[in-house]
């Protein structure tokens, strides 16, 4: 029994790692982690937890997706992020007595591990570091949902697919093709764009008949990223922009030979 107990501490020691928010933490805290961490797996379209749940922990992907979404006054699903392998989520509810502020639903088969919220509290009071480490995870992902407010306020459906496109070419200004892999459904795609699948393959089709992307089933190649680069400048009126490489939910590759 020690045996299998020093296996499963192990395991999720090694679970805990792969995390970026625990990137570089002393063994000794990992194991300290590990002993309130639980393994918990979801079948495809299981629910975490629910809006207004009592909090009991946050939770690190290990395999699969989960989408964290709210539903608008019209039931409508609104997606706020899909969390992927090495991502943690909900760490800000821990410190919150509101509990869980959206649902969390499995998008395919996963492993989260969950640090319980009642343990993790009195690891945080002995270890600054953790604390300070956390405080950044709440401020990226903060950082991601102003953004998300920003593309979904100041920008119509063209200029959001363009730059999420450009988001996912290692080269914006590259004039050789680039494929995009998607790796969820074109209507949750269309939900964290801020638009319903309809609209979302008119714009798709739209940059198909202008020659900007191809598409074959999930994979766009976006035939010329510079291209796509000066529409997404002249729609935001010639200004420039941070793209970031390192948004989720896809794979690309480069077809410069």
């Amino acid at each position: 029994m020690k045996s299998l107990a020093g296996f499963q501490q192990t395991t999720l020691v090694n679970g805990l790692r792969s995390c970026r928010l625990f990137q570089g933490l002393p063994l000794d805290d990992l194991r300290q982690l590990a002993d309130i961490t639980l393994p918990r797996r979801l079948d495809k379209g299981a629910y975490l937890f629910h809006e207004g749940e009592p909090c009991t922990g946050f939770f690190i992907v290990q395999a699969g997706a989960i989408n964290v979404h709210r539903l608008n006054a019209a039931g409508k699903e609104q997606v706020i992020q899909v969390f992927r392998p090495g991502d943690s989520f909900a760490e800000a509810a821990v410190v919150s007595e509101t509990g869980f502020p959206a649902h969390a639903r499995a998008l395919e088969s996963a492993l989260v591990l969950q640090v319980r919220k009642d343990g993790f509290l009195a690891v945080l009071r002995r270890n600054p570091e953790l604390a300070l480490r956390i405080l950044g995870s709440m401020s990226h992902h903060l950082k991601v949902l102003v953004a998300r407010i920003e593309d979904l306020t100041a920008k119509d459906v063209e200029t959001r697919l363009a730059n999420w496109l450009l988001q996912r070419c290692p080269e914006p200004e590259a004039v050789k093709p680039v494929m995009i892999e998607l790796t969820t459904t074109k209507r949750l795609l269309a939900s964290e764009l801020g638009t319903v699948s309809e609209t979302f393959s008119r714009t798709l089709a739209k940059f198909r008949e202008q020659k900007l992307v191809s598409v074959s089933g999930r994979k766009v190649t976006v035939l010329q990223p510079a291209r796509l680069r000066a529409l997404l400048r002249r729609n935001l009126g010639g200004s420039d922009m941070e793209l970031d490489g390192s948004a989720k939910g896809w794979t690309c590759r480069d077809f410069s030979g």
